[in-house]
């Protein structure tokens, strides 16, 4: 094994860690702060003034499932501009209704609502468990929360066997209402699921009031094939960009102010208090401007957003050898063959050429291959935090990922080289020096 292949090894592992410790945005932001602290992070609060000091390094958290972390550089803030990188913490997935409790033909069963574009064939014959966020109320009446996970398989969705429905394998569809709803137990009665929470995860006086929970496959993450070319694991869109943002950003020194923004509900359109659609990096933009411009300027902030740059960091669709004609011809990303550059025409990317060339400018510089996808024309596009985040506060930005195949399924799949990759383009990005500008041609 190769240095190379050592170095991609160790972090995957490390990868593969954080993901299977995350089966939730609130448990992805908490694990997240843990290894920004151990990095010498301080964590802030939003209902607390700052004083953000240069050389520093600081974390905010909003809801518990955004989180934006910051190293104050030295230099001022107007001039330097700032290097982000962005990510978001959300994954498709099934999720507990609020009254969800269901007794069918002596089978315990939990009511599930489908959370973003999630693929559904693969969440059948699954083992599954339960994980998310628990608010309760104590001994005392006060309101209190916890992260909360079964951590072991509590459920499964059977498939309908195939002697049922002979045409399952010509046209089959999935009724989320009635097909999906996951089995617990058997049972001849109801059971109360808050008071089931409560027997599980809280003390005697301790009342369950309502939760954010969510259903996960509980296979881990692994490397596959038989180079072990591959890494399989839940959610890779997109807590592997978190990690690899994270990861850059810890190793990002003290010159320049670099910023990892991780947001929530990314996959059902960004629009909440937590999203990138929301206000809470503007808030936090606003505050580094106070602090590290060396005047107060009002044209400090649009001097400071001018000089910056967001790279977008949500993963690409890598070409699938079954169907290669799902394809633009010559934009078909390969599994191993380095980060993706996103392009589309109509805005759903927010890459432009100059953006673009930065970032190919990046990867020379750190000798990493990169590649380029356009959805074909006849077919739709997806989106990210990139043209969100853009929008909201004009900044220059563009649009990347690691290649992967079966996006949104529960279990997806990616190469072994690709995630380290991006990270050491990630950490050139927070260390290049100068601002990131492209002087006008004649």
């Amino acid at each position: 094994m190769n240095a190379v292949d050592k170095q991609a090894e160790i972090f995957n592992k490390q990868l593969a860690d954080f993901i299977d410790g995350s089966p939730t945005p609130f448990h992805a932001v908490a694990n997240i702060a843990s290894i920004l602290r151990q990095a010498g992070f301080q964590s802030l609060s939003e209902s607390e003034d700052w004083t953000v000091k240069q050389g520093e390094k600081y974390f905010v958290t909003r809801n518990g499932s955004s989180i934006i972390a910051f190293v104050a550089g030295s230099e001022d803030l107007a001039e330097s501009g700032i290097r982000m990188a962005g990510a978001h913490t959300d994954s498709p997935c099934l999720m507990v209704k609020p009254q969800p409790e269901m007794l069918n033909n002596q089978y315990f069963q939990l009511g599930v609502e489908v959370y973003g574009g999630a693929l559904l064939n693969p969440w059948f014959d699954r083992d599954l468990s339960l994980a998310g966020r628990l608010v309760y109320s104590d001994a005392a009446g006060q309101l209190k929360q916890k992260l909360i996970n079964f951590d072991e398989a509590i459920a499964i969705i059977p498939s309908l066997a195939i002697h049922l429905d002979r045409t399952a394998n010509k046209d089959r569809t999935i009724n989320p209402q009635t097909d999906i709803p996951p089995i617990l137990m058997q049972a001849n009665e109801k059971t109360d699921f808050r008071e089931l929470l409560a027997e599980r995860f809280l003390a005697d006086g301790e009342k369950a009031l309502d939760y954010e929970l969510c259903f996960y496959d509980v296979q881990g993450a692994a490397t596959v094939g038989l180079n072990k070319e591959f890494f399989a694991s839940a959610r890779l869109d997109n807590l592997l960009s978190c990690f690899v943002a994270t990861q850059a950003l810890i190793n990002a020194d003290t010159t320049c102010t670099s910023v990892l923004v991780c947001n929530d509900h990314e996959e059902v359109g960004s629009v909440s208090s937590v999203g990138a659609d929301g206000p809470f990096l503007e808030s936090v933009v606003e505050r580094l401007c106070n602090d590290l411009c060396s005047d107060s300027r009002a044209s400090n902030r649009a001097r400071v957003l001018d000089g910056s740059l967001l790279i977008s960091c949500d993963n690409a669709h890598a070409v699938h050898p079954n169907f290669a004609a799902k394809h633009e011809a010559g934009h078909k990303p390969s599994l191993n063959g380095g980060p993706v550059i996103k392009v589309n025409s109509n805005q759903r990317y927010a890459t432009n050429g100059v953006t673009a060339s930065l970032f190919r400018q990046l990867c020379a510089e750190v000798d990493v291959p990169v590649q380029s996808f356009v959805t074909r024309t006849d077919l739709g596009c997806g989106s990210t935090i990139g043209p969100v985040t853009a929008a909201k506060l004009g900044i220059p930005t563009l649009d990347v990922g690691i290649p992967q195949l079966a996006m949104h399924s529960c279990r997806e799949l990616t190469g072994t080289l690709d995630p380290e990759r991006l990270s050491r383009v990630l950490t050139q990005f927070f260390n290049r020096p100068g601002r990131l500008q492209v002087a006008v041609g004649d």
